[in-house]
């Protein structure tokens, strides 16, 4: 959407000025900031143009204005200004991210707290696996009518199940059986093991041909618990502190609904091209969030692993400052978890 120089800085002004505030935003109080140089009239009639182009709400009988959710994302995508970190808060992230490395699960609830604690608002960590395939298949006689199968994981991962089975099976059947799974169903992901697939491996099987369906059985199972994601969620009642929830009602209704179980409803992948991601009011799948915002950032775990930080909040969140820590907390765990270190501090540019 294209808006004149005049435009995109009243937009500007007035997203973050109702980000400081949570109040309507009026003319007069933008003109007589110090690098405002319009008048009140044209910055009345701008404020019109603005509501008409469905970037500005003019609540109930107010004369000033506040973002919609149309204004936040234009905002978030052309105008928002990065956020620096000052030398304190990266010092004050790096010594709440000192952590030992407990239990993963200990530590993603960790991490969750202290987003939670400095962002204000509830915050969810996630991790799951990144297209996890078979890496190696192995078929081990156990007795005239029982084999171990053996399915090794590319992320290191190595799960085995005894199977018994009705009919005696020879070291051949195994051996040729193991050579045609390592062939054709290795580092495929398990959505590629089509009906076509299986019936040239079980054709390339022989006499090995009826044991296909219960290898395979097997293995979709393990990859499919391999990618199931675990979510942590904390600090539900941060939201309480918000205007925006000062309403009981609205406020009962939200927090009796965000949980573990909506959350696993948002996007579990952040686009590598822009690590952040954000999604304002009505982008939300989750219909209990169309009046929150949402964002994201991922980190990398090692071995096919992939984090994820979010936090939810008002669509009024001071987004840049948000970005900005999320940013930095996903950067320390990456290097935490890759060699236990943290980024040094820096002096902002500002």
């Amino acid at each position: 959407m294209e808006l004149t120089d005049r435009k995109q800085k009243l937009l500007r002004i007035i997203v973050e000025e109702y980000i400081r505030t949570a109040e309507p935003v009026g003319s007069k109080a933008i003109a007589a900031m110090p690098d405002v140089t319009f008048s009140s009239a044209t910055i009345r009639n701008e404020m019109a143009e603005l509501t008409q182009l469905g970037l500005l709400e003019q609540p109930h009988t107010s004369a000033g204005r506040i973002p919609s959710a149309a204004g936040y994302r234009l905002y978030i995508d052309e105008l928002m200004q990065d956020y620096r970190l000052s030398v304190d808060e990266t010092k004050s992230l790096n010594q709440a991210m000192e952590l030992k490395m407990q239990e993963f699960d200990k530590t993603m609830t960790q991490v969750g707290k202290m987003v939670s604690k400095l962002t204000n608002l509830p915050a969810y960590t996630l991790t799951s696996a990144t297209n996890t395939t078979v890496k190696k298949f192995e078929l081990i006689m156990a007795g005239e009518h029982s084999f171990i199968l053996v399915v090794m994981t590319s992320g290191e991962v190595v799960k085995n199940k005894l199977i018994k089975l009705p009919l005696s099976v020879t070291e051949t059947d195994l051996k040729l059986l193991s050579a045609v799974l390592n062939a054709t169903l290795t580092e495929i992901p398990a959505e590629d093991f089509t009906p076509e697939l299986l019936d040239k491996v079980s054709r390339a099987a022989g006499s090995a041909a009826s044991l296909v369906p219960i290898v395979v059985d097997y293995t979709t199972q393990v990859l499919a618990e391999l990618q199931k994601s675990e979510i942590w969620l904390t600090g539900q009642t941060r939201l309480l502190g918000q205007p925006e929830y000062r309403d009981i009602e609205k406020a009962e209704k939200l927090l009796s609904t965000l949980d573990e179980d909506m959350i696993s409803n948002l996007p579990a992948t952040v686009n590598r091209d822009s690590p952040v991601q954000i999604l304002v009011g009505p982008e939300n799948i989750a219909k209990e969030l169309k009046e929150t915002s949402v964002v994201m950032t991922r980190f990398d775990i090692g071995d096919g692993m992939q984090g994820l930080i979010g936090v939810v909040g008002p669509t009024r969140m001071d987004y840049a400052k948000v970005t900005a820590r999320l940013s930095y907390f996903a950067e320390s765990l990456g290097k935490m978890f890759g060699k236990h270190e943290l980024p040094e501090a820096k002096e902002s540019e500002e």
